[in-house]
């Protein structure tokens, strides 16, 4: 008897409560905490401007590129701000008009001995890391006064750029400039951890 006269009871109470009044009294406590505090507790991350790797996860003509650096720990500083990087990248077209590929290396020039399959993957390891090192410099650049030469990350190469015949009047710095091999920039994208220099051609890490 005391259980129905319990229910008799709720059931005016819940007919006058609104739809959200009876949400919040059918859900378990701990729901309705969760509820209660999720909106007011949630914040968005907002960034002034995008990382490197979130632009070269959207530039189609560095796919390749990308893919290499994500074989090694250098892509991690792509998406932070620890270091401020310039990123000398080639599009996709340039990478495979290479006779020998990034992770092949340079052709031997002593009489191939064959490898392991363990010896083969460290080696087109060490080659990935060299040529995409080779591609990265640790600093900011300026271009407004070539020829200037800098240092990669890869030990002992440097990258210089070099002035070209075209001198139109405000034309940016960038596109009066090749890099020591011929190669051109084709443009350039700022990111809230460095510059991303796509261009035409490749940086020879040998």
């Amino acid at each position: 008897m005391q259980l129905s006269h319990l229910f008799v009871f709720a059931l005016p109470f819940l007919a006058s409560a609104s739809l959200d009044e009876q949400s919040v009294l059918s859900s378990p406590p701990n729901m309705q905490s969760q509820k209660s505090g999720s909106d007011e507790d949630y914040t968005p991350m907002i960034r002034p401007q995008p990382t490197l790797a979130d632009l070269l996860t959207i530039e189609p003509s560095a796919s390749i590129y990308y893919s290499y650096a994500r074989e090694t720990e250098l892509s991690l500083d792509f998406d932070t701000g620890d270091q401020y990087l310039t990123l000398l990248v080639p599009t996709n077209r340039a990478v495979m008009a290479l006779a020998r590929k990034p992770h092949q290396g340079p052709p031997s020039t002593v009489p191939i001995i064959e490898l392991s399959e363990q010896q083969f993957d460290e080696q087109s390891k060490r080659n990935v890391y060299r040529w995409v090192s080779a591609h990265i410099i640790p600093s900011r650049i300026s271009l407004s006064s070539v020829p200037v030469t800098y240092d990669t990350l890869l030990e002992g190469k440097s990258v210089t750029f070099i002035p070209t015949s075209k001198t139109g009047q405000g034309s940016p710095n960038w596109s009066r400039v090749t890099l020591e091999d011929g190669s051109k920039i084709i443009s350039v994208k700022q990111a809230m951890n460095g510059v991303l220099y796509l261009i035409d051609g490749t940086v020879d890490p040998y």
